[in-house]
Formats: structure tokens, sequence, C-alpha cells
């Protein structure tokens, strides 16, 4: 028979896998044990925890707030065993780590596999989103956020600041001239990026005010390389965040435009979940992240 911990992580793996195959798949366990398991959980607590269709296995409200309690003892049990093996435990196990598209892919990902080749018993899922990611309700344990930071329980690290900038092809400001003022964009062909928090209209500094600026571009695009592929091309101008053009300006091939009308720049900061105790596999990626990020020249 199961006990109480092996219920719950049966529990949770049903929960996350809407499914009691799929579970069983993921655990390890047959099918007939997996089911026999949440029946005993819902007899021993006296609540219906999932409903079940021919198709689907879905968490009820008990079950959903039932959950959360329950990943939460998980993790503190994880976290402890953890504890008691000794800070020079070697980190094993599974982190997520998110961060946006770009910045992702570019300075995130070479600290994923650094991190992964020298520690073997982990494993990493890196996802990388041009959105507001809620750390706790998605489950991850390590993020990037670029910007200022809302109160939260989250703790965070500082490694480095960004601007807001525009930026166009040096062809393109031959041709069509180099506008002195935001208001001057009227009269260029702009290169607009619809994804995340920058489907906005453009903000500009002006004596001390924050002003909205409305643009009226000429070309759309849903994803911030799309944008920098057009600006480079000759097209325009568009916005960007001055790390995701950091090789462009230094070789020359896009230069920023309005810069004396940028709003200040923004922190980039390591953000992770503040817990009563410390993972091993956790903080070592952070600091291995957060000493890689710290000698990048972008935004630094």
């Amino acid at each position: 028979m199961l006990d109480q911990i092996q219920l719950m992580s049966v529990f949770v793996a049903v929960a996350e896998e809407q499914g009691f195959a799929a579970a069983s798949r993921r655990l390890n366990m047959s099918p007939p044990t997996v089911t026999r398991a949440i029946a005993t959980l819902e007899e021993r607590l006296s609540v219906k925890l999932f409903n079940r269709t021919t198709r689907y296995v879905r968490a009820t409200e008990a079950g959903l707030r039932y959950l959360d309690d329950v990943k939460r003892i998980l993790d503190d049990i994880s976290l402890a065993n953890e504890a008691v093996q000794g800070i020079n435990a070697s980190p094993q196990g599974s982190i997520s780590v998110t961060a946006p598209v770009l910045f992702g892919q570019q300075y995130v990902l070479p600290s994923v596999l650094e991190y992964l080749n020298t520690h073997p018993k982990t494993n990493v899922n890196a996802v990388f989103l041009d959105r507001i990611v809620n750390m706790l309700e998605e489950g991850y344990d390590v993020g990037v956020r670029i910007g200022e930071l809302p109160d939260s329980s989250m703790r965070a690290k500082k490694v480095g600041s960004a601007r807001l900038a525009l930026v166009a092809s040096p062809e393109y400001l031959e041709k069509n001239g180099i506008p002195q003022h935001f208001s001057e964009l009227d009269s260029h062909s702009l290169i607009e990026t619809q994804v995340g928090s920058l489907n906005q209209d453009w903000k500009f500094t002006d004596n001390g005010k924050l002003i909205n600026y409305h643009i009226n571009s000429r070309l759309k695009v849903s994803t911030n390389q799309a944008a920098v592929n057009a600006a480079l091309a000759g097209f325009g101008i568009t916005r960007v965040i001055s790390y995701q053009v950091a090789s462009e300006l230094q070789n020359n091939k896009l230069k920023f435009v309005l810069e004396s009308f940028e709003q200040p720049a923004f922190p980039i900061n390591i953000i992770h979940r503040e817990d009563r105790l410390s993972s091993a596999k956790v903080r070592s990626f952070i600091d291995l992240l957060a000493l890689n990020l710290s000698k990048q020249t972008a935004f630094n």
C-alpha cells in the first residue's frame, strides 16, 4: 500500500498530466495502481479531486487547491533532503528556467548548456517567451525579468541594465535623413513589433516628461528578430531593447536614433522563488548564470 507521500506524488502526476495513463508512464507505475491510489486518496479525504470523462481527467476546484498545497509540501521535502545532505552535495534533478526569447537564446542558453555539462545528474526545461510569466503559477524555478519588478515574494539579483531604443541601418539613414525629434517619425518608415509588452505607443522623454507617441507603422511583425531583420535590410526605423542588437551596433550594421529622447535604462534581474530552504540545484544555476551575465558588455 502506498503511503501518504506516495499518494500525493501520484495525485500531482495525474493532475499535471491530466490523465491516468500518462501519469502511470511518468511514474513508471501500472495504470491500475495509479487509479487505486487516487481512489484511496479521495476516500481518505472524503473529497472528489478529479472530474473524469472518457476524453479527459481534470482536477476539481477542491483538487486545484489541494494541488498547490501538495506541491509545496513535496517541494519542502525535496529541499529538506537536499539541505541535510549538505551544501556541497552535487546538484541533481530538474529545474525550469524562463526568459524573453532573444535574451534566452543569446545569453541564457549558453549558461544552461554549461550547467548541464558540469552537473550530469541535472536536467533543465528552458522556456523562452516574450510575455510576463507568473513563475509561481506556472512552476518556474528561475527567470530573467527585464524591467522594473513589482512587489512580490520573488528574490531578485540584478545582472545589468538595458535601453529601449530606436535603431536603423546606416543605408536607411543616409537615404532618408536622421530624425532630430520624435515628431519627425511621421515622415519615416517605421517597423512595429507586436509582441509581449512592446505592442503599444512608443514612449519618449522630453524635458523630463514622459511622452506616449502614437506611431503609424508601415510594417508590423510578430517577433523581435523579424523587426531587427527588417531594419538591417534598410526598410526603416524600429524599436528594440539594446541587448537585442548589440553585435549589429558594434559592427555598424545598425545605429541608434533619437538617443537624447530615450527613457532611463531599466534593470535586468534574475528572479527566483523564495523558498524556506535553499535548493542546491537552483542555487548553483543562479550563481553560474549571474556570473556569466555580469560579464556581458551588451548590458553592463
